[in-house]
């Protein structure tokens, strides 16, 4: 009888978002949404990428995704905000950096 390595058996990895991470995008998060532009978000961790996708109405496509890619750290940097077209809008290593690209959104003129 042969045993197979316990490492065949376990799930595989996926990429998430860590506690501190989900602070600072819920925190922008609440803040738009107060301010009336975004109403919901959904998240996804796949194997390699995590997403947390942000959504005008529920039912449309994602306004943003902001992505978690660890695997682009030493390269491009492992944070990305996309727009709905598909756009890499910012990109690095410093998350609050990053968001600061929709940061920007809540700047308005008041009148």
């Amino acid at each position: 009888m042969t045993f197979q390595p316990a490492s065949q058996f376990t799930a595989p990895e996926q990429v998430a978002f860590h506690r501190t991470e989900l602070n600072v995008i819920l925190s922008l998060y609440g803040r738009m949404v107060a301010a009336g532009e975004w109403r919901d978000y959904g998240m996804s961790h796949l194997r390699d990428v995590a997403i947390f996708s942000v959504f005008r109405r529920t039912a449309e496509h994602p306004l943003y995704k902001i992505e978690k890619r660890p695997k682009l750290r030493l390269k491009q940097g492992q944070y990305a905000v996309i727009g709905m077209d598909g756009q890499i809008l910012k990109r690095g290593n410093d998350l609050r950096q990053v968001l600061r690209v929709l940061e920007r959104k809540l700047i308005r003129a008041v009148e």
